[in-house]
């Protein structure tokens, strides 16, 4: 196993649908069957042009390998803070240390197949940085920056295809409630 990688023996938070934490659970019986709502993050992270960086998902993943999704997506270790879990992760899979503005919170379940989902309570934050990633290609395949209006079209061009679901719920609140502060990120 990398030394980066969550690990399937990882236990995850377990939370109510107002985020009380309510018990742990190892990351592989999160994910089984129709999955048990779990704390998440997702990290959107734009250049100094305004573009967001996005990556394909490593191979080797479980649920959606190879899917373009958010910059970076993971969840806050049992003794771990949203804040200290977000930079740890960035770090991890970017190479990448820049503030973050946290935007809202939501819940969703996604299937991808009929022994594994996605069930999170994701708390999503944005951030802007001149630095290059650096990737960990145990959890990234590749990735680039695209600009907001080329993500649109790409995603409106049938985007189930090939992006996260998480992603694209995400995206679609971030671009119609919060389009000023990701416009604002632009160094």
């Amino acid at each position: 196993m990398d030394a980066f990688d969550d690990g399937d023996s990882e236990a995850l938070i377990l939370v109510d649908e107002q985020d009380h934490g309510v018990g742990y659970l190892d990351k592989a019986a999160c994910h089984e069957g129709r999955g048990i709502l779990h704390r998440a993050f997702s990290l959107l992270i734009f250049n100094d042009g305004g573009e967001l960086l996005i990556q394909q998902r490593a191979s080797g993943k479980r649920l959606w390998p190879l899917y373009w999704s958010n910059s970076c997506c993971s969840h806050p270790r049992s003794t771990e803070t949203l804040e200290i879990a977000t930079k740890r992760r960035l770090r991890e899979e970017l190479g990448i240390d820049c503030p973050l503005q946290y935007l809202f919170k939501f819940q969703y379940q996604a299937q991808f197949d009929a022994t594994g989902a996605e069930h999170e309570l994701c708390s999503v934050y944005i951030g802007c940085t001149a630095q290059t990633p650096v990737i960990n290609t145990a959890e990234i395949n590749d990735w680039r920056w695209v600009s907001p209006q080329a993500l649109e079209e790409q995603l409106t061009a049938g985007g189930s295809r090939t992006f996260t679901p998480w992603f694209m719920l995400e995206w679609a609140r971030i671009w119609r409630d919060h389009r000023p502060a990701v416009l604002s990120l632009v160094i």
